[in-house]
């Protein structure tokens, strides 16, 4: 298996646990929160989709789909188009209550497509290049395509869980 092969791999995993976090679910159970100052299942999956697309926009040298292909605009957030969620007030998770599903999707679908589409291109040797030295050591490519697998993983994994605790609760 080939470094791009792994990767895609990694990528299309987190794809099938969003899609299971998120499917079937209605507007206002994407938007619960097992407290006034948890995370929904739509601010985890939008986060974690804005953090991929940030950070591999950013190393492939190309724009974010959030505002080259309009969904800053389709979701109308009152926060800044460059926001992520890291660091997002209680207030600020609530923002993404009754966000539908089918927009969520639409906007990880499209990223997750973005993703494949430069990983494809990638070769072992592309790994070690340095992508930020902003960091001690500084961070190369191979590095930070792991840290986005894993924050995804995470949040794809924190909206499961939320999603088993609607179900549990019905």
């Amino acid at each position: 298996m080939t470094s791009t092969a792994l990767l895609q791999d990694a990528f299309s995993r987190i794809q099938h646990n969003v899609r299971g976090a998120v499917e079937g679910l209605s507007d206002t159970d994407l938007g619960f929160r097992p407290d006034p100052g948890g995370n929904s299942i739509a601010w985890l999956i939008w986060h974690l989709t804005r953090v991929q697309d940030d950070h591999v926009a950013e190393v492939a040298g190309a724009e974010q789909a959030w505002t080259s292909a309009g969904w800053a605009k389709r979701f109308g957030l009152p926060f800044a188009e460059s926001a992520t969620g890291y660091g997002h007030t209680a207030a600020e998770v609530a923002a993404l209550d009754g966000i539908p599903g089918e927009l969520l999707l639409g906007y990880y679908e499209a990223v997750h497509d973005r993703t494949l589409a430069y990983v494809a291109t990638l070769t072992d040797a592309d790994l070690p290049r340095v992508v930020d030295t902003r960091w001690d050591p500084p961070v190369t490519l191979g590095v930070r395509l792991i840290s986005v697998i894993d924050d995804d993983i995470q949040h794809a994994g924190q909206a499961a869980y939320l999603r088993g605790m609607l179900q549990r609760r019905r």
